[in-house]
């Protein structure tokens, strides 16, 4: 499990997102509300319906040209991100297609250098799924294929890109993760994490520099020691003590890790646990997670359609996948909010035993985003400081 962060802010409410500030500060959630957010201040008015002449404009066509084409190649998807095994199952079983998974661990960074390494060639990416803070960097490559999915209008607009670049289909919170069996007491907070009971046990995501998930548990420990999203440095810190006291290990946490006993406590999304307790129950394990209240951060991916696509209409139809009801279904089931909750909602199709699987609505009240402009910012203090203070420390 792995990935990356945002690029623009986003309001988490307790039926989804709400009315969203339009002002360059970092936004606050308000009260719960089906509602669709309104457009941020660096939104334009989008198109509706979807948008590439050569795959057709409705789903029907869309999915007739990718059959034709056999197969999308996808990337860094592991089974138990955000119930990614049983959202494939669902796009295969539907349309047919073939859709293999390259490196399925791998970062968002990863994503992009296989895009640059396999261009042209039979098994390049058609679609990825990166962190926002590496959008920019694909769109400067020139990487990303517009595309406007037939479910535009019932996408919030702070979770697409008003041209098409990209789709946050789904999002999550920063949590703690614990083999219960093997750590006799669960931390509960950051704070309880510098204990040293916890010595060896700490595993945070990867690299910050490369990784969402690392990314994330930099911003959020910053916010639980007096930082900001203006100044993440005492999340830096915090991470330079953990590893100055032993309590640190940078690791991929990955089902195998977590069923090894090699990752006791790992920093990961909240949408990552679910899918692997199963596992670890049948392995004898109790697994516990919790979204500390000391530093709330939360987070989407970007989904895109890949320039000159070896599939280009295999690659349309899993965004349009994704998207649609069943992907969505998909992501609720594996614990994550998909962007197009409300309209979920309010088409009868989520039940309350469904919702059990999501953060409480108290604690996804009180998540707040930080603007593109504090993300950037933020990006810059890692990249400077992560070497020296703690990866190279």
């Amino acid at each position: 499990m792995r990935r990356s962060l945002l690029v623009v802010p986003v309001l988490l409410t307790a039926s989804l997102l709400a009315a969203c500030s339009s002002s360059g500060t970092t936004a606050e959630a308000p009260s719960a509300s089906a509602s669709a957010p309104e457009a941020s201040a660096s939104m334009t008015e989008s198109a509706t319906g979807a948008t590439d002449p050569q795959c057709g404009t409705t789903l029907e066509e869309i999915a007739a040209k990718a059959k034709e084409e056999g197969n999308v190649n996808l990337i860094a998807l592991p089974d138990t991100w955000a119930n990614y095994a049983g959202i494939l199952k669902s796009f295969r079983d539907t349309y047919g297609l073939e859709a293999p998974v390259a490196n399925p661990d791998a970062s968002s960074a990863d994503e992009l250098t296989a895009i640059s390494t396999l261009q042209g060639q039979p098994d390049m990416p058609d679609a990825i799924d990166i962190g926002p803070s590496f959008v920019q960097q694909a769109l400067d490559a020139g990487q990303i294929e517009p595309y406007v999915t037939t479910t535009w209008d019932e996408i919030p607009d702070n979770l697409k890109d008003a041209a098409g670049n990209w789709v946050g289909a789904y999002y999550g919170i920063m949590s703690i993760g614990t083999n219960a069996t093997l750590v006799k007491n669960p931390p509960q907070t950051w704070a309880d994490l510098t204990k040293p009971e916890y010595k060896g046990q700490v595993t945070i995501n990867g690299d910050p520099r490369e990784a969402g998930a690392a990314f994330a548990a930099v911003v959020a420990a910053a916010l639980a020691n007096g930082g900001s999203y203006d100044d993440i440095m005492p999340g830096i810190q915090y991470f330079a003590d953990l590893k100055k006291s032993g309590n640190l290990q940078v690791l991929d946490v990955t089902e195998a890790g977590l069923l090894s006993g090699d990752v006791p406590i790992a920093l990961d999304w909240s949408y990552n646990f679910p899918g692997v307790v199963p596992a670890l129950t049948e392995a004898g394990f109790d697994f516990t997670s919790t979204i500390p209240a000391d530093g709330l951060y939360g987070s989407y991916y970007a989904q895109s359609v890949v320039a000159n696509a070896v599939h280009p209409c295999a690659a349309r139809l899993w965004i349009e996948h994704i998207t649609g009801d069943a992907g969505a279904l998909g992501y609720l089931e594996g614990g994550a909010i998909p962007a197009r909750y409300a309209a979920l909602e309010a088409a009868g199709l989520i039940t309350d035993e469904m919702k059990k699987s999501l953060p409480s609505a108290e604690v996804i009240s009180k998540v707040t985003f930080p603007t593109a402009e504090q993300v950037e910012a933020m990006k810059m203090q890692v990249t400077d400081n992560w070497g020296p203070m703690v990866g190279d420390a």
